[in-house]
């Protein structure tokens, strides 16, 4: 049986590893929260926005003119995947880098891969990998503003401008509520356009464009992408302290239960060391009346 001073050692230190993710999951809440409201407002503009751009392409000449929706020969790649700068949020990095490696052994397996990182878990899984890396956006969510993000999103619109990669791809966790994120592998780039039910339903839908319908498509397209990026970083940095709350409300129930284990293991040892000192006096004192 364990030594009590080794068992109350180990209650000692479940304890404060309790008080620890305890206080993890609370200041979570408080970020997820904010995260929360963030992109709750950020998608129906994100979306609007999409939409409108959709329906203006659609009615001038199409995609043609539009050198974000350019489709050639695939031959180099762009992957940017979401992660988040620390751990202790269950398997979400770990579902990012899974997504990535999927896509580029089942589609890309023959492609010239180059890596984004957003993140600092990203940076660390693909610094050592094989594949090309652009370090310099990958601090963003030090500082997550849409300025910071923006600077990530014009480096990837400009190289596929550039021709530098025939496609870009995001990689990101979308948020859907605090235990659920699903991972999306979405394309950002050449544009695609979306056929959902509620831009079917407003298809025809006339707008009056000033100064002139080119400038309008060279003007929005571009904002669009960007808000749509961003609207990627958000959803992920939603995501990561939903799962980082819900890790740490499981952590913190598991130590409730080990505590409950190693306590029980306190008091039979203190009742077993009892028992043996009674057992020492009793047959001491039997030995000296025998005596």
């Amino acid at each position: 049986m364990a030594n009590l001073k080794e068992v109350k050692e180990r209650i000692n230190s479940v304890v404060s590893t309790q008080q620890i993710t305890k206080a993890m999951k609370m200041v979570s809440a408080a970020k997820l929260r904010r995260a929360q409201d963030k992109i709750v407002q950020m998608r129906p503009y994100s979306q609007k926005l999409t939409q409108i751009l959709n329906n203006v392409s659609a009615s001038s000449e199409g995609a043609s003119d539009i050198v974000f929706a350019e489709k050639r020969e695939v031959k180099n790649v762009l992957i940017i995947p979401v992660t988040s700068d620390k751990g202790l949020c269950g398997a979400f990095n770990t579902n990012i880098i899974k997504a990535v490696n999927a896509a580029i052994s089942q589609r890309f397996a023959d492609k010239n891969i180059t890596i984004l990182p957003l993140g600092k878990k990203s940076f660390e899984a693909f610094k050592k990998r094989e594949f090309n890396l652009v370090p310099d956006y990958y601090q963003v969510f030090a500082d997550l503003t849409f300025d910071n993000v923006r600077n990530a999103a014009e480096y990837a619109m400009n190289s596929f401008v550039a021709g530098e990669y025939d496609q870009v791809y995001l990689v990101f966790n979308e948020f859907k509520n605090v235990a659920t994120q699903l991972v999306q592998v979405e394309q950002f780039l050449p544009m695609a356009k979306e056929d959902s039910a509620e831009e079917k339903s407003t298809a025809e839908v006339d707008y009056i464009l000033e100064p002139s319908r080119k400038y309008i498509i060279d003007e929005l397209v571009p904002t669009s992408l960007k808000i749509q990026f961003y609207k990627a970083v958000l959803e992920s940095n939603a995501s990561e302290h939903g799962a980082r709350m819900t890790a740490m409300d499981k952590a913190t129930d598991n130590a409730g239960e080990l505590l409950k284990e190693l306590r029980l293991m306190y008091n039979r040892s203190r009742q077993a060391a009892i028992t043996n000192e009674i057992l020492e006096i009793v047959s001491g004192a039997n030995a000296l009346e025998a005596s």
